[in-house]
């Protein structure tokens, strides 16, 4: 069998707010997770359970991680990125439109802070393929793939 038989989805919430003139993202610190701790990441990211609906498990991701609550029906698909290396990952991203609640570090095991940031000034030490996504988001691409060591 393939190393690449088995493969894995997450998801991830891409919640905006105007301020003043700019853009800003919800972003935070990853912490104890074995992927790139220390870098930022985009807020309330995780896995597809089994059962799941890539919508519903955005909606559930961001009540354990941001405690916040999302409807999926409040979600729209704004990018699909295939990454492949050691593993396969298929990264769904979906624009959350509306939420209640104030956006909190629920996990503070898995994560050290979090924040909003100007989507024209990205931070240097975010994730580079959640740099690449946004991206490609802002430029309207739906779908893209990447190598790279997961």
């Amino acid at each position: 069998m393939s190393e690449y038989a088995h493969t894995l989805s997450a998801v991830f919430p891409l919640i905006f707010r105007k301020y003043g003139h700019k853009t800003e993202t919800l972003l935070h610190r990853r912490r104890n997770t074995g992927y790139q701790d220390g870098k930022l990441d985009i807020a309330g990211g995780g896995h597809v359970d089994e059962g799941e609906t890539a919508r519903m498990a955005t909606a559930r991701e961001c009540g354990e991680e941001l405690g916040i609550g999302v409807r999926t029906e409040d979600l729209t698909f704004a990018h699909l990125c295939h990454r492949f290396s050691n593993r396969v990952y298929y990264d769904i991203y979906f624009v959350v439109e509306r939420y209640e609640g104030t956006p909190a570090v629920m996990e503070p095991d898995k994560c050290s802070e979090m924040g909003w940031f100007d989507l024209d000034q990205l931070p240097e030490d975010l994730i580079e393929c959640r740099r690449a996504v946004l991206g490609e988001y802002r430029q309207g691409r739906q779908y893209s793939e990447r190598t790279e060591e997961l």
